[in-house]
């Protein structure tokens, strides 16, 4: 147990964040997402929705400032209905951490998600049943 480590960092979570480094990106995927045959390195989030471990991490770990966008989210495929009120809750909490808001969100097709988020340093796999929660962080630097 560490002090300051929010419950929901398991400790396999915690040494994937530390190991990560500048520029590296991190999944976090919905419950659709084919996180195991796609991951280089996987950790399962079960139980837990994609807002809340998004907060959790972003308390440890920074958004990359020398980029322009460090998050990307999947679009809605053409043709589908969703409104994917899960991005407005995602938006909400990157918001709270990152200064830029909203213009350091990008919105990737899901194909082009699905290639972008194959080169990821790992993937953390959620049980979030809410549709488009899947997304991708780039982690900065600790000043």
């Amino acid at each position: 147990m560490l002090k300051g480590i929010p419950d929901i960092i398991s400790p396999e979570l915690l040494k994937i964040l530390h190991e990560m480094g500048h520029g590296d990106d991190l999944v976090i995927g919905d419950a659709n997402y084919p996180a195991a045959s796609n991951a280089q390195r996987l950790v399962r989030c079960d139980g837990h929705g994609v807002p809340v471990i998004l907060d959790a991490i972003l308390q440890l770990f920074p958004l990359d400032c020398y980029v322009e966008i460090p998050v990307a989210l999947m679009q809605v495929v053409p043709g589908d209905p969703t409104v994917p009120e899960i991005q407005a809750e995602i938006r909400s909490v990157v918001s709270k951490y990152e200064e830029r808001g909203d213009t350091a969100i990008e919105y990737l097709e899901r194909f082009d998600f699905y290639e972008r988020a194959k080169q990821a340093y790992a993937i953390v796999a959620t049980t979030e049943k809410k549709l488009y929660g899947c997304m991708l962080i780039k982690k900065g630097v600790i000043k």
